[in-house]
């Protein structure tokens, strides 16, 4: 029988309190350990998860004894510098996504990784379920034919509170980063870095992004056309079309779902998976067998593919004037269309 892999949580939200649970229905997993900035709530959700210890601090949690991971669930801006404070530790890391707020920071993340040689993975959680395997199983087998275009949205309409996560940039808030990530995601796996990107936003009275249209323009005529919002529901599905037929994931595509195989002349073929979790369960098993064999990132999501998608979620911002003051980098100053100026280094 397998050891116990004893998880730390950093950060105490919604998207933590489903990891939890998710981690109870993992084999051989359990929570150890979490950590807040009020000793109250960490205690509370120590209390409802069975989490032998809890703290007021964030870098309390590093000195817990046979801690084998830390999951990081605390806002945007803070993912690089909680994952440098684990990793500076030789503590391996899954942080949530985005992994940063730009490029510059998943650089740093990366490098130190390296560095301690210590494990590191974004909690692109998406990557990991069957859906996605069914996907690019399809795509291999060329049921489809050749890939031509790639269609994805995601949007909610939420409540506006300007001092939210949402839509306070201080907090990295915006579609972009929140939920946009999926369909740039999604495009990258399939279709890999695009030759062109164009991208237009609306920015809101919080001055962050609260609609997204991007295409991104490959060689051979391919193309991938993604929309991500946080004031407008949207049917939040994938079709991803190929020369002899197409694959629809299914709304929300992003999540434990069902896919539908559609060919000319022939009757819809549907895909249905048995879940017994919120879908975090598959990236947990994955970070645990990745430790447990002594590996130092995912061959599934290794750390060169999110660097790549941060790149290219920083080109998308560029074009379509996305910026956050406190965190990208002005040491090169760049117009960009729309009036914009600002840089990433």
């Amino acid at each position: 029988m397998k050891q116990t892999f004893n998880w730390g949580i950093i950060g105490i939200g919604k998207i933590a309190n489903k990891f939890a649970q998710d981690l109870r229905v993992t084999p051989n997993a359990r929570l150890l350990a979490v950590a807040s900035r009020s000793l109250d709530r960490a205690q509370q959700f120590a209390q409802q998860y069975d989490a032998e210890f809890s703290y007021g601090s964030y870098k309390e949690i590093l000195n817990t004894p046979n801690l084998h991971a830390i999951y990081i669930a605390t806002p945007h801006v803070s993912h690089c510098e909680n994952t440098l404070m684990c990793l500076e530790h030789q503590i391996p890391v899954l942080c949530e996504k985005p992994f940063a707020m730009n490029a510059n920071e998943v650089g740093r993340m990366i490098s130190l990784a390296r560095f301690q040689q210590t494990f590191l993975m974004e909690a692109l959680w998406t990557r990991f379920l069957p859906t996605t395997h069914k996907v690019l199983e399809l795509i291999e087998e060329g049921a489809i034919g050749e890939l031509i275009s790639v269609k994805a949205d995601f949007g909610f309409k939420a409540t506006f509170d300007p001092e939210s996560r949402l839509f306070n940039p201080g907090l990295g808030g915006g579609s972009l980063l929140d939920v946009g990530i999926y369909p740039v995601f999604l495009a990258l796996l399939l279709l890999g870095k695009p030759e062109g990107i164009k991208a237009v936003a609306s920015i809101g009275p919080s001055r962050v992004d609260e609609n997204c249209g991007i295409i991104l323009q490959y060689t051979n005529n391919k193309m991938a056309m993604l929309h991500s919002s946080i004031i407008a529901q949207t049917p939040t599905e994938a079709l991803i079309c190929g020369s002899l037929g197409n694959i629809r994931i299914n709304s929300r595509w992003h999540e434990p779902t069902s896919l539908t195989l559609l060919k000319e002349g022939e009757e819809p073929r549907d895909f249905f998976f048995d879940y017994n979790s919120n879908g975090y369960r598959y990236e947990i098993e994955e970070v645990m067998r990745c430790v447990r064999d002594g590996q130092q990132e995912s061959d599934q999501l290794p750390l060169d593919f999110s660097m790549d998608l941060m790149n290219l979620l920083d080109q998308i911002r560029m074009k379509a004037g996305i910026y956050y003051p406190h965190h990208d980098a002005l040491s090169k100053t760049i117009r960009v269309e729309g009036g914009t100026r600002f840089s990433m280094n």
